[in-house]
């Protein structure tokens, strides 16, 4: 994607880079999750089992996209974005709009002392809260990329929240989510502001994403002092060519 160039003032012209979170997924893949990634020159992906997204290091490109195909191999489904279309002999298969926001100053954080650190024993239970409640994608290892904090009630897991999406500087609160049971207690609230306390502390700036369609997550994360960056495209796309075992990321 080329870069804006202001002339204003004369003499030699001044290059705005863009701004990480324009493109988070790679960001983060080339960035402090890169021990995570899986690349084939300008594209890249999590583990199938990690987190459902691969990423281009710049969307507009028709070589990122045929190191993409690369990667991925023939005939293969890929989560991607944000990408404004996908070139000729790729199959659009699904997807959807997303939105970004960032914390303000607004965004009060503080430790949740009922909170417990989640990790790899706790994915069936993660899983099954998930399934349930499905505030978006959560495989088998995505625990294994932040901290992962969550509410028990008589030693059930009843709420949950954690760290996806890292970047310099700025690290994604994800998986936000309340067993229905237990909603309107104020649980994610709780879990946000703690694991909002975290990312804080390292030095990093929190931030979300939520699908466009979910007004009722829009408006608690608003309420928390975060706000609305950028809507972007989510797409499910498919390579060219055919595979007997194509496969999802």
């Amino acid at each position: 994607m080329a870069s804006p160039i202001d002339l204003r003032g004369g003499g030699a012209p001044t290059v705005t880079p863009p701004h990480p979170l324009d493109n988070a997924v790679w960001a983060a893949l080339t960035g402090p999750h890169a021990h995570l990634a899986e690349r084939v020159g300008r594209a890249a992906r999590y583990p199938a089992d990690v987190y459902a997204f691969a990423a281009l290091a710049d969307p507009h490109d028709p070589a990122a996209w045929a190191d993409l195909r690369t990667l991925a191999g023939d005939g293969a489904t890929v989560w991607i974005k944000p990408v404004a279309g996908v070139p000729d002999g790729w199959q659009v298969t699904g997807g959807g709009e997303g939105v970004q926001l960032v914390s303000t100053e607004e965004f009060r954080t503080e430790p949740a002392p009922e909170a417990v650190r989640l990790g790899p024993d706790d994915v069936p239970e993660i899983l099954d809260l998930v399934a349930r409640t499905r505030p978006g994608p959560f495989l088998r290892r995505t625990v294994t990329l932040g901290t992962y904090l969550g509410i028990r009630e008589q030693g059930r897991l009843v709420a949950l929240a954690g760290e996806r999406l890292r970047l310099d500087g700025w690290t994604e609160i994800s998986a936000v989510c309340t067993d229905p049971a237990y909603q309107g207690r104020g649980l994610a609230t709780r879990l946000v502001r703690a694991v909002g306390h975290g990312v804080r502390a390292r030095g990093d700036i929190p931030f979300l994403h939520a699908a466009a369609g979910n007004g009722t997550a829009i408006r608690l994360y608003e309420s928390l002092g975060f706000r609305l960056r950028r809507r972007s495209a989510v797409v499910s796309v498919r390579t060219p060519g055919t595979s007997g075992a194509a496969g999802a990321l």
